[in-house]
């Protein structure tokens, strides 16, 4: 059996499980080759400056980080928190909104405190992401290649954090679409974190960008 290895181009474990739940298993079971996917941090691959200021340009450096370094196919996503009310902060900046770059704790209370007497009709906010395959030239002797493909998940911010589940903003996310999960009996709907991993991927910006890389990456690489 033929083994194909991509670089997820990350250090979140978070992020790297729900992008190996994504891809993995589908990309394995659709043809007689088996999906390895390694993360940057697994080969000890330091993170790029993410010095993009849009989505789109920072999940194609990362992609073209990890493909350069490795001779192998990268993918990468960019994604961030888009709140209306802030005039589409923390965007960009969402992984690193209290100061220090991936402190997922400190970003929750440092957006519920600048949102605190913001009513409830009025939170109203997205994820977006964009996903980027990248493969470098002479890769299976081919042409290089770039590919972007994008998501979005609409909701409004809870006024505290629920659930357990998931990383980032997932407790305090709470998504329009609930799957006809709503949590009646409850009174209430669900956050993110309150989703299994497949009830998340399933209505997710990044569950929605990778099923549409997922074609490309097959058609590309499989």
């Amino acid at each position: 059996m033929r083994t194909v290895r991509i670089v997820l181009a990350t250090h979140n474990r978070g992020k790297v499980a729900e992008m190996r739940h994504m891809l993995e298993e589908q990309l394995s079971t659709r043809s007689n080759t088996r999906c390895d996917l390694v993360s940057a941090g697994d080969l000890g691959l330091p993170d790029p400056v993410e010095n993009g200021v849009t989505f789109e340009e920072n999940a194609l450096l990362k992609a073209r980080f990890v493909a350069q370094r490795t001779g192998l196919p990268g993918i990468a996503d960019d994604s961030g928190l888009v709140v209306d009310v802030m005039g589409a902060a923390p965007g960009i900046l969402s992984a690193r909104w209290a100061g220090v770059h991936g402190d997922d704790a400190a970003n929750r209370r440092l957006l519920l405190a600048q949102l605190k007497d913001i009513p409830t009709g009025k939170r109203m906010a997205h994820f977006e992401c964009r996903a980027a395959l990248v493969i470098p030239r002479g890769y299976d002797n081919a042409e290089a290649v770039e590919i972007v493909r994008s998501g979005k998940m609409t909701g409004h911010i809870a006024h505290a954090p629920r659930g357990l589940n998931g990383f980032g903003y997932d407790s305090i996310f709470v998504p329009d679409d609930q799957l006809n999960l709503s949590a009646a009996e409850e009174g209430r709907p669900w956050t993110c974190a309150e989703l299994t991993a497949e009830q998340k991927n399933a209505i997710s910006h990044r569950g929605k960008a990778m099923r549409a890389l997922l074609e490309d990456i097959q058609a590309r690489l499989f």
